[in-house]
């Protein structure tokens, strides 16, 4: 059982065209352990000035040396990428906890090797696509070819924070980009750290640069409006994506958004309710329900909805909660003070409304410190609760009852999110016929997270703009030119 860390937090600076340097105001903020809720290290907080001193950086980058390194050796480095995470993956993992309050259990078997794994298979895929070519009779022939879209500001959120960094960065440079990066301020160290990482796998200096700091009027307002970059691409909350769409808009930005969801799972009664509950358990909780595709909406057919519950509750009620450092543990904490208020907020709302809450909705025994939530379960509330509309965004779900197809693929799209959705059924046609009609982005049928990383991921309605994934995301990191030869 892993009880303490090995790995020491760090001091977090801002990394711009390959040096590691303080802020010109010498302003900085507190890295807090959201676990112990004690100071885990100092973050020099970034504004207008650093952004400019990056995006200078990127600017000059883009038109160096990087832009006349061939594909192939792009691919090399961002294979390089991937490798050295790999070889620092305890560390990162470590870091990763201290920063979020997830086990390091979860941060060492997803987190980092999903990373990792970002940069591998961006470096195998931009070797493997082409670009269009039409032959017009004997007229003329048009050819496609692709080039850059510039600088490109990533702003990132604090549940996943390398791997969705990676996520953005690798097709980032796989189309021969530069960035300037913003990580969240509650999650600032794995992002620091893969700045090392870049510099070692040989990426010229000024590719990627990164500016620690806050968001709408600190450096991510600086980010979103500078007029020298020239695409954004945003992890996070709808309201954070207005204001950037906002602030981008003068300059008329490209803009790729992976935003918030209000999530249904759909229990039919056909189900195989073993495998049901031991995915629901995960799409629910994993985490500590910090995910943008939790299930946090869960519709149960009523001829099973309490033989589901019974099972559910208690199979919820043995996770353990705790310190994310020993091995046994399934829960940590929630990210920071706020969150946490925010989250308990929405259960004094459910009780407000006459929810019923079976288990959880409450700090665990002998947790005094720390920002800990037991797993709750609520139930006995309409569809207009704010609690099933509204993204909660921790280890609340909520679970409906309903009696016919039509009624739940009604309630599932009745939100102004469409991210993610799973249906449970062991009815092929029923499995094909509700998936395309329910109004999301991702459907997933008997399983959950399972992810293709060639295949379109993204969100409709306040869930996203556009789409990531395979040649989306090279699409979104690259501009086409059409050259037509006249014969």
């Amino acid at each position: 059982m892993l009880t303490k860390t090995k790995t020491q937090a760090i001091n977090c600076r801002h990394f711009i065209n390959g040096q590691f340097v303080d802020s010109e105001s010498k302003k900085s903020f507190e890295n807090i352990n959201p676990t112990t809720e004690e100071v885990l290290g100092i973050v020099a907080e970034g504004g207008k000035e650093e952004v400019d001193q990056a995006v200078v950086a990127a600017r000059r980058a883009l038109h160096g040396a990087w832009k006349t390194i061939t594909l192939e050796e792009r691919s090399k480095i961002l294979r390089k990428i991937g490798d050295l995470i790999l070889e620092r993956q305890e560390e990162l993992a470590q870091l990763e906890s201290l920063d979020t309050g997830k086990p390091f259990s979860l941060a060492n078997s997803v987190d980092i090797p999903r990373a990792a794994y970002n940069f591998h298979f961006f470096a195998d895929y931009i070797i493997s696509v082409g670009t269009d070519a039409y032959q017009q009779n004997q007229v003329a022939l048009h050819y496609s070819i692709r080039r850059p879209v510039g600088v490109v500001g990533i702003i990132k959120p604090w549940n996943l924070p390398l791997l969705l960094l990676t996520w953005k960065l690798a097709p980032c440079l796989g189309m021969g980009n530069t960035a300037v990066i913003k990580p969240a301020e509650w999650t600032p160290m794995t992002a620091t750290i893969l700045m090392e990482i870049i510099k070692e796998a040989g990426v010229p200096d000024g590719v990627v640069n990164l500016v620690h700091g806050f968001g709408p009027n600190s450096a991510g307002g600086a980010i979103s409006e500078h007029p020298d970059i020239d695409a954004i691409s945003f992890i996070g909350e709808p309201s954070t994506g207005s204001s950037i769409m906002k602030a981008a808009s003068d300059s008329l930005k490209k803009l790729s958004y992976e935003l918030g969801g209000k999530n249904p799972n759909i229990i039919f009664a056909d189900s195989d309710l073993d495998e049901v509950i031991e995915t629901t358990i995960k799409s629910s909780f994993i985490n500590q329900g910090e995910v943008c595709l939790c299930g946090s909406r869960i519709y149960v057919e009523r001829t099973v909805y309490k033989q589901f519950l019974s099972e559910f509750v208690q199979k919820v009620k043995n996770l353990k909660v705790g310190n994310p450092f020993d091995a046994d543990t399934n829960i940590g904490a929630l990210i920071s003070k706020e969150h946490y208020d925010r989250v308990n907020s929405y259960i004094d709302i459910a009780r407000e409304e006459g929810g019923t809450i079976l288990t959880g909705g409450k700090r665990p025994e002998g947790l005094e410190k720390g920002y800990y939530l037991e797993p709750t379960i609520i139930t006995d509330l309409d569809q207009n609760s704010r609690c099933v509309r509204e993204e909660i965004f921790g280890p609340v779900v909520t679970v409906v009852p309903f009696d016919t197809e039509e009624e739940v693929i009604k309630q599932a799209n009745d939100t102004h999110y469409g991210l993610s959705a799973t249906i449970w059924t062991n009815d092929l046609k029923r499995g094909h016929r509700v998936a395309q009609q329910v109004e999301a982005g991702i459907i997933w049928v008997n399983t959950w997270f399972l992810r293709d990383l060639r295949t379109p991921f993204g969100g409709m309605k306040q869930s996203g703009i556009g789409r990531t994934g395979g040649m989306h995301s090279l699409d979104f990191f690259s501009e086409l030119s059409n050259i037509t030869i006249k014969l």
